[in-house]
């Protein structure tokens, strides 16, 4: 009696098990999976192109006049370590003290710029990747992707080369907004 019920209960588990295997099979085959690295398209539309130029031509403008404070302030520090031995010690303090007011105003500008820099890139780009992201969307519906992942080294380790989108949606994003 005791085999008998084993010889079935390895029947059904065996049965069970090719149901399964069978499920699987048939859900990987639907299974379609895609890639898009959004960084290559965000750099590759004619509009994120267009945002990256104006970036550069802020932040080199931005460099230049930073550059020249620097400059500025060096030389203000050469001259006050040359003339440091033969100022009183109230003249050396009141130069050291304005010095170090200016050198802190620089420290206070250079971080003002950058935060400036990233908010401009931020207003720039987020138009562009929620367009981006309308145009995946769009043409994973029309071509039956069932998921797109986002492609970077953090990622997506592997994918093949057939399931990067990445060319497709810069065309069309292209198309769309030409």
């Amino acid at each position: 009696m005791k085999k008998i019920r084993l010889k079935s209960f390895s029947a059904s588990l065996l049965a069970v098990f090719f149901v399964v295997a069978g499920a699987r099979t048939a859900l990987a085959e639907d299974l379609k999976i895609g890639v898009v690295d959004m960084q290559k398209a965000l750099q590759n539309v004619e509009s994120g192109k267009k945002a990256k130029a104006q970036l550069e031509k802020e932040f080199n403008t931005r460099k230049k006049e930073l550059q020249t404070e620097e400059a500025s302030l060096k030389k203000m520090g050469e001259e006050f370590r040359k003339q440091s031995m033969v100022l009183s010690d109230e003249a050396r303090a009141k130069k050291q003290q304005e010095l170090q007011e200016r050198i802190m105003k620089f420290q206070e500008l250079t971080g003002r710029s950058q935060q400036e820099i990233q908010e401009k890139e931020q207003a720039l780009t987020s138009p562009i990747i929620n367009k981006l992201r309308e145009t995946i969307s769009e043409l994973a519906k029309q071509k039956g992707y069932s998921v797109i992942l986002e492609k970077n080294e953090n990622t997506v380790l592997f994918s093949l080369d057939k399931d990067d989108l990445t060319t497709e949606v810069v065309t069309i994003f292209n198309k769309k907004s030409g």
